[in-house]
């Protein structure tokens, strides 16, 4: 494989990635491990777009089994177990309970297709489904009496972000070189290669690529059109999904799935110790896809379905915070609504013929975005004759090497090693980094030695770490995406570490050659 470039006389890459969100790290991250020569560039930071968005499940997608979606389900079933062992610390199984409501669904489809759902992908660490009588356990509790059976099936928690910024590292790690904050200015075909422009505040670089990957989700149609000037028939259909936080009601560690009038499937999971995760919303989005905002109709919308099964009544005023994202769904010209169009992904491929590929993912969804990896370069193959085979199907993510992929186990030997964490910190640093917890840590023998402390379980140690390791720059890239913290400080821990940040600018490689 060519050797990595750095400037317009270096030798040319193998492959230059556009966007850094889940499927744009995830080729990254398999195309180096490889062999191949990569360059990833993201306008923004990393995942801040859609895949920070999400409704943070790896799951098959039940209710794509009425749209008879199977290969689609069986292939994210099948992705579920193989990213539970790839990245034990930020995922794990989570148990969902799904009052029957006979006006929606009976109940033998209910039945039907979460029989469908527990056979079709090969399920091995997740429990079977169960039926629940809803007056006789503690699940049923905070449900309306009305409610009288349930069923209780298993899917899997991620952390989206940092499912995005763990395959980014690993890229890194592997050779690949990643540009945040970089825009993409034009590509153009000269001779058998791709003339990149680059830019950030830094200035521009010019990069030439033998490939393209044009992974920038909402923005793949922009792509394609005005900066490599290719023309498509393919399209995106934008569809806005939003949540919302709010404090938790109900005891356990499971979640709720409720079925709405519409057909759709509102999730209500634990967030965060003793918040709660609700969403989502299915609405079409015209409009810039970074102006996403979520709308009083959309709450609206999600606490008329709480108030429908919930005993306890919440208004817009029990909202804490919310979040909204832009689903880019492969548009295959039916008139279906929103929620019924497809999650499966497709492909467009330019190029052949001595002319430079470009190839252009559009639609998928998160738990399916290592699959698509693979197939983006089965697709690109025929260009690259000295590829090495796929490998990321049994690799682990960064920090995920435990053994036999048992998160408590490791939790436990990990608090046993620095008996002076705290126990909710040393948790949290398990859960967002593995075992590369042990490279913030480092020396530090007492919470002094962690250095400011910014609130919540937020230490400079961390923050350094996240500055050096994981391209974070600013307070959002560290309280949002990386760390979630930001939920539990105050506006004025949040303002102080923003002022700390422009004292210490985070270190960035120059985008000049």
């Amino acid at each position: 494989m060519s050797s990595q470039g750095k400037g317009e006389a270096a030798s040319p890459l193998d492959l230059v990635v556009i966007g850094g969100g889940i499927n744009g790290v995830g080729v990254a991250r398999d195309a180096a491990g490889r062999g191949m020569s990569v360059l990833l560039c993201e306008k923004d930071d990393l995942g801040q777009g859609t895949s920070s968005r999400s409704g943070k499940y790896i799951h098959g997608g039940l209710r794509y089994l009425e749209y008879y979606e199977f290969r689609l389900v069986r292939e994210a079933l099948i992705e579920r177990e193989v990213l539970l062992e790839a990245g034990p610390h930020i995922m794990w199984p989570m148990r969902l309970v799904l009052p029957h409501s006979p006006e929606q669904r009976p109940a033998w489809l209910v039945r039907l297709g979460l029989f469908l759902y527990d056979h079709l992908g090969g399920r091995k660490r997740l429990p079977a489904t169960r039926a629940l009588d809803l007056h006789e356990v503690p699940e049923g509790v905070p449900l309306k009496d009305v409610y009288k059976k349930a069923f209780e099936y298993a899917d899997c928690w991620v952390d989206d972000a940092r499912l995005v910024v763990l395959n980014a590292v690993d890229a890194r790690d592997k050779g690949a070189e990643i540009l945040t904050r970089t825009e993409c200015l034009s590509a153009r075909r000269e001779g058998k290669l791709w003339r990149v422009t680059l830019r950030n505040e830094e200035g521009e670089r010019i990069v030439f690529a033998r490939g393209l990957v044009n992974a920038a989700g909402p923005w793949v149609e922009k792509v394609l059109g005005n900066v490599a000037g290719v023309n498509t028939k393919r399209r995106v259909r934008l569809v806005k999904g939003s949540h919302v936080i709010m404090k938790r009601w109900w005891k356990g560690d499971h979640g709720y799935v409720l079925q709405n009038t519409d057909k759709r499937l509102l999730f209500i999971n634990p967030y965060q110790d003793d918040l709660a995760l609700v969403g989502t919303t299915d609405i079409p989005f015209e409009g810039r896809a970074e102006d996403v905002a979520i709308s009083d109709g959309e709450v609206a919308y999600l606490m008329a379905v709480l108030n429908r099964y919930f005993k306890k009544q919440f208004a817009a005023e029990d909202v804490l915070t919310s979040y909204s994202g832009v689903r880019p769904l492969y548009d295959d010209d039916s008139e279906k609504g929103a929620s019924a169009v497809t999650r499966d992904y497709t492909f467009e491929l330019d190029g052949g013929e001595g002319r430079a590929p470009i190839l252009s993912a559009f639609g998928g969804k998160i738990t399916t975005f290592r699959r698509l990896s693979e197939h983006a370069l089965e697709k690109l193959k025929p260009f690259y004759p000295e590829m090495k085979p796929a490998w990321t199907a049994k690799a682990h993510l960064p920090g995920g090497d435990m053994p036999n992929a048992d998160f408590d186990a490791w939790l436990k030997g990990f608090k046993a090693h620095h008996p002076w964490l705290p126990d909710g910190l040393a948790r949290h640093y398990a859960r967002l980094y593995g075992t590369r917890a042990e490279a913030i840590l480092s020396d530090a023998e007492a919470v002094a030695d962690l250095g400011r402390h910014f609130g919540g379980d937020l230490y400079e140690r961390e923050v350094r770490f996240l500055i050096e390791e994981e391209w974070a720059e600013t307070a959002d890239d560290i309280l949002v995406r990386r760390t979630k913290q930001g939920l539990f400080l105050t506006p004025e821990q949040k303002t102080a570490l923003a002022s700390w940040l422009e004292r210490r600018p985070a270190p960035r490689p120059a985008v000049t050659a």
